[in-house]
C-alpha cells in the first residue's frame, strides 16, 4: 500500500523553488554591469553633475517629481554596489577603485549643489530639504532592502525596471544636495545631518550587496601563488567589514532608540497634552543626552499643578529625565502677535478665497477677536464711476458685538490676506442686531 505524502512536506517542496535566486543568474552580465560603475569619467561624470543640478532645483522649489526624475538618471548607485561586490569577492584592488570613484562622485556632487545653492535667490529651506537632515530607522531599512533589491535585479538575465525603482527608493542624491545647501548657508547642522543620512544609505546598500553576492556564490578572486598576499587581502577586507558593519549596528541602534523616543513623545502629547480642547501650534521633540519636548499650546491653560502632574506621567511613557517646556501664555499684548503669526503661517498659500471654509475661518478669527459674531467671504465686482469700469474685489462682511479698533482692523485685514492669498481685501464691519 503506497504511503500518503505529508502535505506540509509537499507544500514546502512546492514553495522552496519559488525563492531560488540561482536559476536565472547572469554572472558574466553582472560582472560587466558592475564594472560600468567603476569609472566616473566622460558621460557618467556629466550625467552626475546634471542630475545633481536637477535634484537641487527640485529641492529648492520643493518639487517631488523633479527630485524623482534626478534620482532616475543618477549614476551614484554604481560605485556603492561595486564596493559591496568587491568586498564579497575578495577583490581588494577593485574595492579601492570603487572607493575612489565614490569619493570623487561625493565631492563633485556636494561641490555642484553648493555652487547652485550659493547662486540661487531662494535661500529658504523647504520641506523636501529638511526631510533629508534627520535620518530615521526607516531610512536604514529602505537602504538595506533597496540594496538587496538592486543586486538581485542586477544579477538577472532580464534586468527589468527594479533598478530604477531602487534608485528612487534609496534616495542618494537628495542628501548630497542638502549637504551642499548646508554649506552654502553656513549651516553645519544641515550639512552633517545630510551627510549622515547619505553615509547610512551607502553603507546599508553595500552591506545588502555583500550578503547577496556571497549567497549567490560569485567566484572570488584567486590569488594563485600569492597566498601571503591573499592572507593580507582577507585581513584588510575583514578590517574594512568591521569598520563598516560595527558602526552601522551602533547607528541602527541609535536610530531605533531615537524613533522609539519620538513615538513615545507623540503618544504622550496626544494623550496627556491635547485634551480639554487644547491645540498644539508647534512642537519640537529633541532626542539626545538631554532629551527635550517643547510645545506651544493654544486653548485651555495648564496651571502649575496640572503641569507637575503631567510631568510625573512622563515615566509611564519611558521618558524619565526628559525636559518638558510648555509655551501657553499667548494672551498678553507682546505674545498676541506671535499667536496671530503662527496661525497665519500655517494657512499661508494653502487656499484661494473661492475655496475658503467660512465656518473654519470664522472660528479661527474668534481666537483673536472674541467680539466677532458672524462672517462671510465673497469674490465680487464693484463699479468705479470715476473710470467707468468694474473692478474685482474680495469682500469680507462681518458682524460684531463691539466694532473693532483701527489696530484690530489692520490685524484682521492682514490675516485675511495671508489666509486667502489675496492682496486686495475690502472689509465691511457692522454691529450685530
Amino acid at each position: 500500500m503506497a504511503s500518503k505524502e505529508n502535505p506540509i512536506v509537499s507544500f514546502f517542496q512546492w514553495l522552496t523553488p519559488r525563492f531560488h535566486l540561482l536559476d536565472d543568474l547572469d554572472k558574466p552580465g553582472t560582472l560587466e554591469s558592475i564594472q560600468k560603475g567603476a569609472e566616473l569619467v566622460g558621460s557618467n561624470l556629466w550625467t552626475l553633475i546634471f542630475a545633481i543640478l536637477i535634484a537641487s532645483i527640485g529641492l529648492n522649489v520643493n518639487s517631488t517629481a523633479v527630485i524623482i526624475g534626478a534620482m532616475l538618471i543618477s549614476p551614484l548607485m554604481g560605485p556603492i554596489v561595486g564596493i559591496g561586490f568587491a568586498a564579497a569577492t575578495n577583490d581588494f584592488d577593485q574595492l579601492k577603485r570603487f572607493l575612489r570613484t565614490l569619493a570623487v562622485a561625493t565631492v563633485v556632487s556636494i561641490l555642484t549643489s553648493f555652487i547652485y545653492f550659493y547662486l540661487s535667490p531662494i535661500s529658504e529651506a523647504q520641506s523636501e530639504l529638511l526631510a533629508r537632515t534627520t535620518p530615521t530607522i526607516y531610512d536604514a531599512l529602505i537602504a538595506l532592502f533597496g540594496g538587496a533589491t538592486g543586486i538581485i535585479a542586477n544579477t538577472r538575465k532580464e534586468k527589468g525596471t527594479a533598478i530604477a525603482g531602487v534608485a528612487i527608493a534609496t534616495a542618494l542624491m537628495p542628501p548630497l544636495c542638502t549637504a551642499g545647501f548646508g554649506l552654502s548657508q553656513g549651516n553645519w547642522l544641515y550639512f552633517f545631518g545630510a551627510m549622515y543620512l547619505y553615509l547610512i544609505n551607502s553603507i546599508f546598500i553595500a552591506i545588502a550587496t555583500f550578503i547577496f553576492v556571497r549567497y549567490m556564490e560569485f567566484p572570488k578572486v584567486d590569488w594563485g601563488l600569492y597566498k601571503e598576499k591573499e592572507t593580507k587581502v582577507k585581513i584588510y577586507l575583514a578590517i574594512f567589514s568591521f569598520i563598516v558593519i560595527i558602526p552601522s549596528v551602533f547607528t541602527a541602534y541609535q536610530i531605533v532608540r531615537s524613533s522609539f523616543f519620538k513615538g513615545k513623545a507623540e503618544e504622550f502629547i496626544r494623550k496627556e497634552i491635547i485634551t480639554d480642547g487644547r491645540r498644539v501650534l508647534e512642537k519640537n521633540i529633541v532626542y539626545g543626552r538631554t532629551p527635550k519636548i517643547e510645545i506651544t499650546l493654544l486653548g485651555a491653560k495648564i496651571d502649575p499643578t496640572q503641569e507637575e502632574e503631567i510631568k510625573n506621567k512622563m515615566k509611564y511613557y519611558s521618558m524619565e529625565g526628559t525636559e518638558l517646556v510648555l509655551h501657553q501664555d499667548l494672551s498678553t499684548t507682546g505674545l498676541d502677535k506671535l499667536k496671530f503669526e503662527i496661525l497665519s503661517e500655517i494657512y499661508q498659500n494653502q487656499m484661494d478665497l473661492g475655496k475658503l471654509n467660512t465656518e473654519m475661518i470664522a472660528k479661527e478669527l474668534r481666537i483673536f477677536f472674541p467680539n466677532l459674531v458672524s462672517a462671510s467671504f465673497a469674490k465680487t465686482k464693484k463699479f468705479d464711476m470715476t473710470e467707468n469700469l468694474y473692478r474685482d474685489t474680495n469682500l469680507f462682511d462681518s458682524e460684531w458685538i463691539k466694532l473693532p479698533s483701527k489696530d484690530e482692523l489692520e490685524k484682521l485685514e492682514a490675516y485675511i490676506q495671508l489666509r486667502s492669498g489675496e492682496k486686495e481685501i475690502e472689509l465691511i464691519t457692522r454691529v450685530a442686531k
